[in-house]
């Protein structure tokens, strides 16, 4: 063999085993393949009508199509376990060893959406994970000691309690994918079938149909909102992340909440985030964070009556009571607690959900027009929408202090609570704005009017149904002057910002 043909020879030679060493050293440090870096495709909305008549195997058929693509999901995480000194806070003995982290294992479940091996599951379900096994229908769990499929984190959004992960090896036979069907086209007595592993029973299969539609629910983080799917088809422990479907075997929503008794048992009434709402979010989960808008401002959450809107200057009960404006563009743009969002971008509102689902789907940074009433008389604003930051949103909550209670000085306003003049000293210890007029709570009657609609001794109320308070008697005869059974919409002063609570006269 020539010189040069044997430079040739080992070249290839040398080439060919850094490839090999590549593939070795990629299976062994657990580097992906490149086939888990495509991109995401999105399973196609059937929104035909449901119709056509059921038998015997109806739902032994949707069973039967619709469990290879439902997954059990095993997590492994880590927390700091609390000593006697954490949980009394008592200092720690100068030289003492904290206790090592706990591991915590926790399971749930989820539905394959990609041949490429991504899956949609509950945030709560994957919170916090380590490490993430999957288990497809068939493959034996861990109760058995067998192993399931390593996944990955894609993406989480803690508000709406949805993750997005993928698989980082694939099984030897093609994943079977979910088919998606239309949220919107439900209503109540719709046959539904949850699947999925409650208590680590995998691919348990119940029946039952939707109890509700547009069930505003508080989410994981605290005074946030989403509309659900109710329904009484049991869901337990484990259930999180499994899809919801219906009669054809699409999923139409991602089971998700369950109102349970002490020991976590199912009571027939379970929550789904509608697969509309998600999927609306998924090519965002997929580059790992959802991004939404807010104004900053809270919503009355009780329903508007007929009553109300004529109080409100309202031609019909619609719209969104402004409760709350903290500092945000809401303030800049001059928005005021007691207003009525009426229209936002064009758009007519009809309640405060509607308000709030349009905000959080805006673009931050860009700017809307936004009608409202106030004192009955209409008035066009621009609102420039800024990110919503859930973090910090959820400290400012927790760092609202409770405003020290005052000396009673009773005076009887039906209400269920008692007011007091605004003296110098009172002024002073409640951080009270200069000219600030109106009356300071100083008592609530436990389960009174008051009491339920969120009155607390210490706030000053300024301002009854539209009307500005000056001192104790201009509120005690506004108090007076509201109906018996009829709303009135409260604005108080507490911890440095107005808000306003809406309260019942019995």
């Amino acid at each position: 063999m020539s010189t040069r043909r044997s430079k040739a020879f080992y070249t290839i030679m040398i080439a060919l085993s850094s490839v090999v060493m590549g593939m070795v050293l990629a299976s062994k440090l657990g580097l992906s393949p490149s086939s888990f870096a495509g991109s995401l495709t999105i399973p196609a909305t059937n929104s035909a009508p449901l119709t056509g008549a059921m038998d015997a195997s109806t739902f032994r058929t949707i069973a039967e199509q619709s469990s290879p693509a439902v997954v059990s999901i095993s997590t492994k995480g880590t927390q700091q376990s609390q000593s006697i000194e954490d949980m009394f806070g008592i200092p720690t003995p100068r030289g003492a060893q904290r206790q090592a982290p706990q591991v915590v294992e926790g399971a749930g479940s989820g539905f394959i959406i990609d041949k490429t091996g991504f899956i949609l599951t509950n945030n709560h379900v994957v919170e916090g994970a380590t490490s993430i096994e999957v288990f497809l229908r068939g493959m034996p769990d861990k109760t058995v000691g067998g192993r399931g499929l390593a996944a990955k984190i894609v993406g989480t959004d803690v508000l709406s309690d949805t993750a997005l992960i993928q698989l980082t090896e694939l099984p030897d036979q093609p994943l079977v994918v979910s088919k998606f069907g239309d949220s919107a086209q439900l209503a109540p007595g719709d046959w539904v079938m949850a699947i999925g592993n409650p208590f680590r029973l995998s691919n348990s299969v119940t029946v039952g149909v939707v109890s509700a539609i547009g069930r505003s629910q508080e989410t994981a983080v605290s005074q946030r909102y989403e509309e659900m799917i109710q329904t009484d088809a049991a869901i337990n422990r484990g259930n999180s992340g499994g899809p919801l479907l219906n009669i054809r075997g699409e999923v139409i929503g991602i089971n998700t909440q369950i109102v349970s008794n002490q020991s976590g048992s199912n009571l027939g009434i379970g929550f789904a985030i509608p697969i509309n709402s998600v999927k609306s979010i998924l090519p965002q989960l997929e580059r790992g964070k959802v991004v939404r808008g807010r104004i900053g401002v809270r919503v009355s959450r009780i329903p508007m009556t007929l009553e109300d809107a004529q109080d409100l200057g309202l031609p019909a009960p619609s719209g969104a009571l402004i409760t709350d404006v903290g500092d945000g563009p809401a303030k800049v743009a001059g928005i005021r607690v007691d207003d009525v969002v009426v229209e936002f971008n064009g758009k007519r509102v009809a309640n405060s959900d509607e308000l709030v689902t349009m905000v959080v789907a805006t673009a931050p940074g860009t700017t809307v027009p936004v009608k409202i009433v106030r004192a009955k008389k209409q008035l066009s604003l621009n609102v420039k929408v800024e990110e919503l930051n859930i973090e910090s949103e959820q400290a400012q909550v927790s760092a609202q202090p409770n405003a020290p209670a005052p000396a009673p000085e009773p005076k009887e306003t039906g209400f269920g609570m008692t007011i007091e003049g605004i003296t110098p000293i009172l002024a002073r210890r409640l951080s009270l704005p200069s000219g600030t007029g109106g009356a300071v709570v100083s008592d609530v009657d436990q389960g009174g009017a008051a009491a339920t609609g969120g009155i607390r001794p210490g706030d000053v109320i300024t301002q009854i149904n539209g009307q500005p308070l000056s001192n104790v008697d201009s509120v005690s005869k506004a108090l007076d002057a509201v109906p018996h059974n009829r709303m009135a919409r409260i604005v108080v002063f507490r911890a440095g910002r107005e808000v306003l609570f809406q309260v019942r006269k019995q």
